[in-house]
């Protein structure tokens, strides 16, 4: 097969996607909670167009990357990409599908989306329970003016290995010494303090079950539970909302043409619009698949996704590929990919 054939049947035409188990899926994935909302949309709109059904499972990066490691499953999904090493050892190829935002949400009673001020250094010390209260002067330095209760701060993370997690503790370990010296990065990290939520879902309904508590989400979790966020202080000294175009301006500085196999994380980029926690979903295949059938309905799904499915991701304040990007993703998937 020449590696045109390849782009063909890649970029053809669409496949329809369920997030529900159906008897009749013929195309299995799992992974990523970031993802999901948009997975969800693309997946009302296939199924109105006919086509294969996919069976994707919202289990967490972790979990996508253990199952298509495993084999049990025709595709993964993870917001933590793999280094090409990695990629190589397992027989898998990368692509990024969509550009989002990983947001800090609070609950306190009376705040206002984009009232509150987040820093680095302050959302790290929150976490490490170093700032253990709301009222606490590392909190008031940064947001004055504003007045917060002596109230006793909820902390909310992930329990589950997440790749949001990983983006989350990633932008903490460049911008506090103290969090890369003591937690660092991962997709699952020992959390000093708090309680965990299973999935983006999970840590958006402790969020808004628990007064007085602070968590993180991907931004369309924000906007479908009307959670109340913060702006995050970037690498320019700003504090920027959370939305397509800042996640956009964050996206725009990143090298992808450098990019092995795709891999590149994007926190804390340059340029005062930059949204600092940005990232990126990205599917993983295998470069040999078992399932010859699977494989090729897979890649309609994402051809159709990367092409026909971008206006859906940016009416939930996700960030559509470049069309560079998207021919770059076609050559590299049409000669990775058998």
């Amino acid at each position: 097969m020449t590696n045109s054939t390849r782009k063909i049947l890649y970029f053809a035409a669409s496949a329809s996607i369920i997030a529900a188990a159906k008897a009749d899926a013929t195309v299995t994935g799992a992974g990523s909670t970031f993802v999901y909302p948009v997975l969800s949309r693309w997946a009302s709109d296939f199924k109105k167009g006919g086509g294969d059904a996919i069976n994707y499972q919202s289990i967490g990066s972790g979990g996508g990357i253990a199952q298509i490691k495993a084999g049990t499953v025709d595709f993964g999904a993870t917001d933590k990409p793999l280094a090409p090493e990695e990629l190589a050892a397992a027989g898998l190829a990368q692509f990024p599908v969509v550009i989002g935002g990983v947001v800090p949400v609070i609950n306190i009673p009376g705040a206002k989306p984009g009232q509150v001020k987040m820093s680095g250094a302050v959302l790290a010390d929150i976490y490490m329970g170093k700032v253990k209260m709301w009222n606490d002067p590392e909190v008031a330095r940064i947001n004055p003016g504003l007045h917060f209760p002596a109230k006793p701060i909820s902390v909310v993370h992930r329990a589950d290995s997440s790749g949001t997690s990983f983006n989350f503790t990633h932008y903490l370990s460049q911008v506090s010494p103290a969090w890369k010296n003591s937690v660092g990065e991962g997709t699952a990290v020992n959390w000093p303090a708090g309680i965990g939520g299973k999935g983006n879902e999970g840590v958006a309904a402790y969020v808004n079950q628990l007064p007085y508590s602070i968590g993180y989400v991907e931004y369309a979790y924000v906007k479908q539970n009307h959670m109340v966020n913060t702006l995050v202080q970037n690498s320019a000294g700003k504090f920027v909302a959370p939305n397509a175009k800042t996640f956009a301006a964050a996206a725009s500085h990143a090298n992808w043409a450098s990019a092995k196999d795709f891999y590149l994380v994007m926190t804390n980029a340059p340029g005062p619009d930059s949204y600092p926690i940005t990232a990126s979903t990205f599917v993983l295949m295998y470069k040999e698949p078992k399932n010859a059938t699977a494989s090729i309905s897979a890649r309609k799904f994402f051809g159709w996704a990367l092409t026909r499915g971008q206006p859906q991701a940016a009416s939930l304040d996700y960030v559509p590929l470049p069309a560079a990007l998207v021919n770059r993703i076609k050559t590299y998937v049409g000669s990775s990919i058998r």
